[in-house]
């Protein structure tokens, strides 16, 4: 019935039809919005939202556009494969979160600022996944930091206005290099097109190559979460409300992986920035580990495994990047595809087991350690698959060693995130969570892992690679064994680790503040006092005489 009715709407609206009903949805329901009347109305709504993305992911196509504008300039719209991967994935988890966060709303009397930031973050998220030009690209991943920022405002504590402040602060921060980057960008691309395939294209042989790599590098890297400019990452989870956090770590963290996928020349070997990038994501796939076993709130474990899990992406990146393997962009958004509907999940099973009782845990416990274990590369998940697929790509030496290490990692961590899922539970040992939280959760669990493994049985079979062979199963399964063995030792230790803020990096920053507003003061008597018209008068005649001097001189 779904396929018939998205057959039809196929047939009435076309391709292009499509893809501009996956960015108008939801940008239409963001301008009601502006009616008090409509806005009361809108929490139904809200997982309806995204199906538009959905059905344009599937059935768009690979060759369709949208153009809107004119000759002068057109913003244009496309969808990959990579990019209809990830729009798809994304657009189940806004829908299901969608469905809790309609349910969360009706406790919240004040929710219109949610539901605002909801709307504006999910039209930006859908719009940089489909966005082909320079321009829209860097709009819209501006709408999207705008609504994410608000998203982590609406959450409950003290701790919601600084999370947000500091989201925003960093976003705005790395959106100054990416653009500087996008410039670099245009000015290389020939006939002036400002096309993202064609400014990928030009990029090798630009003569501002290597500043202009330096520039996204450092700009997504910052989206991204790497070290160590990721202490974003778990203070903004941490504080945001549980669907916020779901769609945060799953769906708009993405941002940074489709454009490091469309922006960099990945069919070309660039080894001299593909190396640094690979390391520079292993040692975030490691350290957010180390970190993350040190926490004690849930969703800070899973800010942490982000940390990880973004750092092993962005590694995978750098290493296509390093030898130039045309496959690196359905491999990376791949693996990313399933990280986004896991940790989306996962996000969600923490609302639902804070509101259950001990009696009635172990059913929303399980599927969250399947799927969590999953992360590691669990034997059957979609991420024994995402981890399988991304072999060729890392290889055998060092940096399969590490994936290998990271894996291990990995389970260890998830296997801490269960436990203090377990301490997190409801006081009241027969409580249970609203009908709508479980089904939103469990949806997600079952499509987390279904999602994967329909794409891999799309591949046709005489290119698939044989993830079912015995040798595969068991390179799958050891690693997760490794992890729960030292999860043991933890378990025995762990009250001995210390305690490291949420943050990190990040809460050690914050103890220059009081250093740095005092330097902001005195610069500020400082400008005072040289504002005083004496004063300025006097280094006026000073700079023309010292002009003057140059001139002769």
């Amino acid at each position: 019935m779904i396929i018939g009715s998205a057959s039809l709407l196929v047939i009435f609206l076309g391709a292009a039809g499509l893809l501009a009903a996956a960015i108008a949805v939801p940008l239409v329901l963001l301008l009601a919005c502006a009616m008090p009347g409509l806005r009361r109305r809108m929490p139904a709504l809200l997982p309806l939202a995204p199906l538009p993305a959905l059905v344009a992911a599937f059935f768009a196509g690979d060759d369709s556009a949208l153009i809107i504008g004119n000759p002068g300039y057109a913003m244009t719209f496309t969808l990959d494969a990579p990019g209809a991967m990830l729009l798809a994935v994304a657009a189940v988890l806004w829908s299901l979160a969608g469905l809790y966060a309609a349910r969360y709303l009706r406790d919240r009397p004040d929710g219109n600022g949610f539901i605002v930031c909801w709307l504006m973050t999910l039209t930006g998220c859908v719009g940089v996944f489909l966005a082909a030009d320079l321009i829209a690209f860097y709009f819209l991943l501006a709408v999207l930091s705008v609504g994410a920022s608000g998203l982590v405002l609406q959450g409950e504590g003290p701790d919601a206005l600084r999370a947000s402040a500091l989201y925003l602060g960093l976003a705005l921060l790395a959106e100054a290099f990416l653009l500087a980057g996008l410039i670099l960008l245009a000015q290389a691309t020939p006939e002036g097109s400002l096309l993202i395939r064609d400014a990928a294209a030009a990029l090798p042989t630009s003569p501002t190559r290597d500043v202009t790599l330096v520039l996204l590098l450092i700009g997504l890297g910052m989206k991204a979460g790497l070290v160590p400019l990721h202490f974003w990452m778990p203070v903004a989870y941490g504080a945001a409300p549980i669907p916020g956090a779901a769609v945060m770590s799953g769906a708009v963290v993405k941002a940074s992986v489709i454009a490091l996928i469309r922006f960099l020349p990945l069919d070309v070997a660039l080894p001299d920035f593909g190396f640094p990038l690979a390391a520079i994501g292993m040692v975030g796939a490691l350290y957010g580990v180390a970190i993350g076993i040190t926490q004690t709130r849930p969703k800070v474990v899973l800010a942490y495994s982000s940390v990880s899990q973004m750092g092993f992406v962005v590694a995978l990146i750098g290493m296509g990047l390093a030898v130039g393997d045309g496959s690196t962009p359905m491999i990376a958004a791949f693996y990313a595809a399933h990280h986004l509907l896991v940790k989306g999940a996962l996000f969600l099973a923490v609302g639902v087991v804070a509101l259950t009782g001990r009696r009635r845990l172990w059913p929303m416990l399980v599927p969250a350690a399947v799927i969590g274990l999953g992360l590691a590369g669990l034997t059957l998940t979609g991420g024994a698959l995402t981890k399988y697929a991304a072999k060729d790509i890392l290889g055998d030496g060092l940096a399969g060693t590490v994936a290998i290490v990271s894996s291990v990692a990995s389970a260890l961590l998830m296997i801490h995130f269960v436990r203090r899922l377990i301490a997190d539970a409801a006081p009241v040992p027969d409580a249970r969570a609203p009908a709508v939280f479980i089904v939103s959760w469990l949806a997600m669990a079952v499509v987390s892992v279904a999602l994967p493994w329909a794409f891999y049985l799309a591949i046709p079979g005489d290119v698939r690679p044989d993830a079912l062979a015995p040798a595969a199963l068991w390179s799958a399964l050891w690693p997760v064994l490794i992890g729960a063995a030292l999860a043991v030792v933890l378990d025995r230790v762990g009250r001995h680790l210390p305690r490291i803020p949420a943050g990190d990096l990040g809460v050690a920053l914050g103890h220059l503040q009081g250093a740095c507003g005092a330097t902001a003061a005195q610069f500020e008597r400082s400008d005072t006092f040289l504002r005083r018209w004496p004063v300025a008068s006097i280094a006026l005649l000073a700079v023309s005489l010292l002009f003057g001097w140059a001139l002769l001189a």
